[in-house]
């Protein structure tokens, strides 16, 4: 049983999965390069000697039947570089990661129409929007939307994904100890409990120091056909992810936004060095040349005429309901900018607002805006 060699070389907080890769292909057998003696990986070429010193080192307090049990009694579930089971794109990239932990249903996603969405941490509501729109555009497809499970365009993506029934990608930076940020914590169990896969390359105990979060971007593009780039700015994490996209000979697209919109200077940039432009899910399946299934359109078309059917269709809008869609227009309105042109008290605005939302008509969001739906 080899799974346990390689948990325990990821439980060795030093190394990273280069120098795993070299042993595992030097030796061709996990179990060999664990228990290597310090003679025998001199003989590997390229092998960082103070790096091997401090594995030989470390390698003493690593118990590899121990490590593997305790991953198992806490419900984590492993992939390895040798396993055929492992991700074939990810599997293509520099520099893999050689253990995948993960919790959910990794294998329930179609790992062969991924599409990683990425962005902001401080994302504009425009930037939101446009990646909602276009990930709304993908529903009734076999599309998995993978990302970093960050504040921001990452918990915008997961979050729509599921909306619109899509398999979803959460990538962590940390190991499983640790929910970074807290406040996606629901978000990791709504991936875990059906809706997808929450996946790290760290062993339990590791930290989600800062350098661990270039190292996740990795697994992010690398897991997928193309990365869409919700908003970005000129120094970004957003567009190390981009990097890496080119580097591994994928599809970079992006989103346009705000041209007054700081967070939008690293997307034009990007458009400008000749990434694709994406303003509807239509084009992501373009770009990529996958086919939207036909019969998975027809049954979609059914849901929204159902759908359709519980609207209050025999009962008009009001001349107040009105007058609010009117002020709303395209862009979302404050309270205050709709009370200022209905001129109605405040406890009458807020009933009609509330009866409109309750009837599927304007939608609240963030900053107390209202949007039409």
């Amino acid at each position: 049983m080899n799974t346990k060699y390689w948990v325990a070389f990821s439980a060795i907080e030093q190394l990273d999965s280069t120098f795993i890769q070299k042993l595992y292909n030097y030796f061709g057998d996990i179990e060999t390069a664990f228990n290597a003696n310090l003679d025998d990986l001199k003989q590997i070429e390229g092998l960082s000697v103070k790096k091997t010193e401090n594995f030989i080192e470390k390698r003493k307090n690593i118990n590899p039947d121990k490590v593997y049990e305790e991953l198992l009694e806490r419900n984590i579930n492993i992939v390895t570089f040798d396993d055929k089971k492992y991700p074939y794109m990810l599997s293509q990239i520099y520099n893999p990661p050689m253990t995948l932990y993960y919790k959910g249903d990794l294998f329930c996603c179609n790992l062969e129409k991924t599409v990683a969405f990425v962005g902001s941490r401080r994302a504009s509501f425009n930037g939101k929007e446009g990646v909602r729109k276009v990930i709304k555009d993908l529903a009734g497809t076999d599309i998995c939307i993978v990302s970093g499970l960050a504040s921001g365009i990452d918990s915008i993506s997961h979050e729509s994904a599921i909306a619109n029934n899509l398999k979803t990608i959460g990538v962590i930076a940390s190991g499983f100890d640790f929910t970074y940020p807290k406040e996606n914590k629901h978000l990791y169990e709504q991936i875990e409990n059906g809706c997808g896969a929450v996946v790290t390359e760290y062993y339990p105990t590791f930290e989600p120091i800062k350098f661990r979060f270039p190292q996740r971007n990795r697994i992010v593009t690398g897991l997928s056909y193309g990365t869409v780039v919700g908003e970005a700015a000129l120094k970004s994490g957003a567009l190390i992810s981009a990097n890496l996209t080119l580097e591994q000979g994928r599809e970079l697209m992006c989103i346009p936004g705000a041209i007054n919109n700081t967070n939008t200077e690293g997307v034009y940039k990007l458009i400008k060095d000749g990434a694709n432009i994406v303003t509807t899910g239509d084009d992501i399946l373009n770009i990529l040349n996958w086919e939207r299934k036909s019969e998975v359109n027809l049954s979609n078309m059914n849901l929204h005429q159902d759908l359709s059917q519980n609207l209050p269709q025999d009962s008009p809008l009001s001349s107040v309901q009105k007058l609010i869609f009117d002020i709303i227009g395209v862009e979302p309105r404050s309270f205050d900018e709709i009370q200022g042109v209905t001129k109605l008290d405040t406890e009458s605005l807020l009933t009609t607002l509330t009866m409109m939302e309750i009837e599927g008509l304007v939608e609240k969001t963030e900053g107390d805006r209202y949007k039409k739906l």
